[in-house]
């Protein structure tokens, strides 16, 4: 029997990303409300406690809303709003976070879906603290610039709409250091001090760059960069949507493209050093709309439905 998948908030770019990603697939049926009723709470009740997994796409307010009209024991939820990201008592969506994780998600019956920027920097992140490499108390920054689909319609709006012109090239923000995402990386990366993240928008659709900047002497003694390039190699060997790139292939890049990946659920990571004055940038590219939302709710997806 095929299994029905709903998505609540179908219109937004996460939403329409996966819609996108599931409406040929004849392994499953998607449920959808029609216009007039998308926002009719008794209608998305009906349709919430029908399916077998329904995706919530929603502003955090209405994601736990949409939580508490479930009374369905069967339905299992992925939330990609960042309503439940560090909340115990649901499964983190990133197969990639340490070992055994992926068979948790598959087991789990509440998901919440990863923040875009927290997926590039816990998989550089979480390894490393898990190793024993990076101190978990260490001061650790995280910048990312990310294409303006990452605000959503609004986003989308500012720089393809009317009032386009107006629209900066690059805009800083974030800049009361109480960025949403904060304490997920925090969290899931196993850091003791909170992190400090610097957030921006370009002027392009989608894509990530993100770094973090790493001091050898702030390291444990061991902590060469063969070694922290080998830790990442290692725990994310064999994962599908993940390529660390060898030192030689880092050594060799001039610049990095945020849009490199776009289109796919690709993570790239890379480490660069200079030894000479112990300094090291641990960096990640990926689509925000691919592996940093719609693809990995897709992939936590077909972990659930064992696909």
């Amino acid at each position: 029997m095929q299994p029905t998948v709903f998505i609540d908030g179908d219109q937004g770019t996460t939403g329409l990303q996966i819609v996108d990603r599931l409406r040929a697939r004849t392994d499953l049926r998607l449920l959808r409300l029609p216009p007039e009723q998308r926002k009719h709470p008794q209608r998305r009740a009906e349709a919430l406690n029908q399916c077998d997994v329904a995706i919530l796409c929603l502003p955090d307010a209405a994601a736990r809303e949409a939580v508490a009209m479930v009374h369905n024991p069967a339905v299992r939820i992925i939330d990609a709003s960042s309503a439940h990201r560090t909340d115990v008592a649901w499964t983190y969506g990133l197969p990639e976070l340490c070992a055994g994780q992926a068979d948790r998600i598959a087991r789990a019956r509440r998901v919440s879906n990863p923040g875009c920027y927290p997926t590039g920097a816990l998989a550089l992140l979480r390894p490393l603290v898990e190793a024993g490499l990076l101190p978990a108390d260490h001061p650790v920054s995280i910048h990312a610039v990310s294409g303006y689909s990452g605000r959503g319609n609004a986003g989308i709006e500012a720089y393809e709409g009317p009032q386009a012109v107006a629209a900066p090239p690059l805009q800083v923000y974030g800049l009361d250091l109480a960025h949403k995402h904060v304490p997920e990386i925090q969290q899931h990366a196993g850091l003791t001090q909170r992190p400090f993240f610097v957030p921006a928008y370009g002027a392009f659709r989608q894509g990530i760059v993100l770094t973090i900047p790493l001091h050898q002497r702030l390291l444990t003694s061991d902590a060469s960069v063969q070694c922290l390039h080998e830790c990442l190699r290692a725990h994310h060997a064999g994962a599908r949507h993940v390529r660390v790139l060898s030192l030689q292939e880092a050594r060799a890049l001039e610049h990095l493209d945020p849009q490199a990946l776009n289109g796919s659920d690709d993570l790239q990571l890379a480490v660069f050093a200079n030894e000479a004055q112990g300094q090291v940038l641990l960096t990640a590219v990926f689509d925000n709309l691919g592996k940093g939302a719609a693809g990995a709710a897709v992939q936590n997806l077909a972990l659930m439905l064992g696909a």
